[in-house]
């Protein structure tokens, strides 16, 4: 299992160059494997607010609907909080995508950012490293 922090999402919602070439085929490659892929319930409301904003409601609404036939939302409690929480990281958002990670058992987080999970307890990768993992 991996798990999507919402960069890479918003790169193929709103095919932002040159980074959705590799992520666009990197979320083809988890579409057909066994692996599967995950996001943060979060990574849904944000995505919204920056795709909306940039294309509108139905393309952000659109996108999600087509995200989610792909991926699934990682099932997280208040404990996933509280352990977001207490990691040792700078920015608690990247921290809630760790929380989410542990939640759903991803072995990676696939982010542009790979250098904000310098503390995470589980590896962050760049889509190029991940995608490079599934040829």
């Amino acid at each position: 299992m991996i798990l999507f922090d919402t960069d890479v999402l918003i790169d193929v919602a709103l095919d932002r160059q040159p980074y959705s070439t590799l992520a666009t085929e990197l979320m083809e490659r988890v579409e057909r494997s066994a692996e599967g892929a995950s996001i943060a319930w979060h990574s849904v409301s944000n995505f919204y607010y920056i795709v909306s904003g940039e294309r509108g409601d139905a393309l952000a609404r659109a996108s999600i609907a087509q995200l989610i036939r792909v991926v699934t939302v990682a099932a997280t409690k208040t404990e996933d909080v509280r352990f977001a929480m207490e990691l040792p990281m700078a920015d608690f958002e990247d921290a809630m995508q760790v929380a989410a990670a542990r939640a759903c058992d991803a072995r990676i987080i696939v982010t542009r950012n790979v250098r904000d999970y310098a503390n995470s307890p589980i590896p962050a990768a760049h889509p190029s490293e991940a995608l490079a993992d599934f040829i």
